[in-house]
């Protein structure tokens, strides 16, 4: 029997590979390896923080050690903003599969902030979450504390939501602006994760993203914008399979 994939995990704006923690031990319990990445100056990064072409750059040079390390394709995930990153990231000879988890699925001359101005209206039981990004003099953006639980957290854990917010970090706004040269899930089979809850990316603007890909698989989990933390087990049990060599 082949051994699993690689698992190589990206996070979403303003987080760090921190928040995959609960979901890497429910994949160590089910004998698949995975590796989080710090997008540079996320997390415990001690880069300057970058922009979406830098930023995936940075996870092209890991997959490339992974590759090596284990001797076969990787499995890219990434999360919300993630989703642009692994798109310009993934090579289809050391990518064997992308997944979207509730994630921007970017064409190539398009940026983050201009495809989420086509979305749908938000479908959110008719009430909007507050703003979540804050403007910072320095070109940064950084998370709004108080609209962060009814933004990404609204169906986590109270302790896990209130850790997550205290290590949510700075990002440069440039980077939500900038435009992609490349859309590799146009030559790599893909797997869109939707979650219902979402209150950060709607459900009717993830069924608008898995639109654009090419015969997707699916699969959806009844939570928010953060399955990592609020569902990590069920997140494994989507994650495991898709890793089978």
């Amino acid at each position: 029997m082949a051994s699993p994939r690689p698992i190589v995990l990206v996070h979403g704006a303003l987080h760090g590979a921190w928040c995959w923690a609960a979901v890497q031990s429910e994949l160590d319990r089910r004998g698949v390896p995975s590796y989080a990445i710090d997008l540079p100056g996320h997390g415990s990064s001690t880069e300057a923080l970058s922009d979406t072409l830098g930023n995936a750059a940075y996870v092209s040079a890991v997959i490339d050690r992974v590759v090596a390390r284990h001797a076969q394709q990787a499995v890219l995930v990434g999360h919300s903003y993630g989703g642009t990153v692994i798109g310009q990231a993934a090579e289809a000879d050391k990518v064997a599969r992308l997944v979207f988890l509730t994630a921007l699925v970017t064409e190539v001359g398009e940026s983050p902030t201009a495809l989420m101005a086509t979305f749908p209206p938000p479908q959110h039981s008719g009430t909007m979450p507050g703003r979540i990004f804050l403007r910072n003099d320095d070109g940064t953006i950084s998370g709004n504390p108080d609209a962060a639980v009814p933004v990404f957290y609204n169906d986590s854990p109270p302790e896990a939501a209130a850790a997550a917010i205290a290590r949510l970090c700075p990002q440069r706004s440039a980077s939500l602006k900038q435009e992609v040269t490349r859309a590799a899930w146009k030559d790599i089979a893909s797997t869109y994760i939707r979650c219902t809850k979402d209150m950060a990316i709607s459900i009717a603007a993830q069924d608008m993203l898995i639109a654009r890909l090419t015969d997707p698989s699916v699969a959806t989990l009844e939570t928010d914008h953060s399955p990592f933390l609020a569902m990590p087990s069920a997140l494994a049990d989507i994650l495991a399979p898709l890793a089978a060599g």
